[in-house]
C-alpha cells in the first residue's frame, strides 16, 4: 500500500480478512497500471504469491470510478482471470 500511495493512482480501495484480500485501483492509463504492477513491492509480492495463496483473481476494466465492493466481486468471480497455484 505504501508503494501505491506514492503513485499517480486516482483512487484505491482495500478490503480483507484472514485468507481473503481484495484491492482495486483506478488509473489514468493502462501504461500507469502496468508500470505499477511490474515494479517495486507489488512485483515482489506477486513473485511470492504462489507460496502464500492457492489462487489469485484479477480483472481489468475501463471505468471512470471504482465500483462498489459488491459489483467488483460479482465481476471478479464472473469474468476475472484466475491463477491457481
Amino acid at each position: 500500500m505504501r508503494q501505491l500511495k506514492d503513485t499517480t493512482c486516482q483512487s484505491y480501495k482495500a478490503q480483507g480478512f484472514w485468507t481473503k484480500h481484495y484491492t482495486m485501483t483506478l488509473w489514468d492509463s493502462m501504461d500507469e497500471l502496468k508500470s505499477f504492477a511490474k515494479s517495486g513491492a507489488h512485483l515482489e509480492a506477486m513473485k511470492k504469491s504462489a507460496a502464500i495463496s492457492k489462487e489469485i483473481r484479477t480483472l481489468t476494466l475501463e471505468a471512470s470510478a471504482l465500483p462498489t465492493w459488491k459489483e467488483a466481486k460479482e465481476m471478479l468471480f464472473k469474468d476475472g482471470k484466475v491463477l491457481k497455484f
